[in-house]
């Protein structure tokens, strides 16, 4: 993706921490020529080689299933929070632009056996569940519920690439202040999240 070299963000720990926490993205590649997209829990991991990977499944029913192939490479794109920003804002006249995180992860697939996906199941359930407040463990499920996923396709994506835009008003330090004092006066989870990025 193209990225102004002021608003690369090239701390390693930080975007993996940024995908982490922004986990649901979206997986592109090519099915039968046209470009494909599906919305989807992609899971930072780490292999038996200490590499980074990224992990999820599909189900057999997407057509996208049917072209994950070992070895072909793929797109992952990751979003944070975004905004448009007024020039109004500015001290000077300017043209107005939008605030935004994105992450871009290249990489090559690996299709997992069914033993491999139903274990990467149990690491999504257990790390979402926390959230809840009588968690489930598919563990204790039945043989039968957990049949279900004979109807998935799960892979991994071994990273060869990471590309962060992270543009936050870096080129208008002047404005700072004002910018982020307007964010917060529009009081949406979205212009207080961008807000509290420029903070940072």
């Amino acid at each position: 993706m193209y990225i102004p070299h002021y608003y690369q963000n090239e701390n390693i720990e930080e975007v993996k921490a940024f995908i982490q926490a922004n986990s649901f993205g979206i997986l592109i590649d090519q099915v039968e020529g046209k470009p494909w997209g599906t919305h989807i829990p992609l899971e930072l991991e780490t292999d038996k080689d200490g590499e980074a990977i990224l992990v999820s499944h599909l189900a057999k029913a997407n057509p996208q299933a049917k072209a994950l192939v070992d070895g072909k490479e793929v797109l992952c794109i990751f979003n944070g929070p975004h905004h448009y920003i007024s020039s109004s804002w500015y001290k000077e006249e300017e043209v107005p632009t939008w605030n935004y995180i994105a992450v871009h992860v290249y990489g090559n697939l690996k299709v997992l056996s069914e033993e491999e996906t139903m274990a990467s199941m149990h690491r999504l359930v257990a790390k979402y569940e926390q959230m809840a407040k009588n968690p489930i463990d598919l563990s204790k499920f039945s043989s039968k519920t957990l049949r279900q996923v004979k109807g998935t396709v799960g892979f991994e994506v071994k990273i060869t690439d990471i590309q962060a835009a992270y543009k936050m008003s870096q080129t208008r330090s002047e404005d700072h202040a004002t910018i982020m004092s307007e964010l917060k006066e529009l009081d949406t989870a979205a212009s207080k999240a961008v807000a509290d990025k420029m903070k940072k």
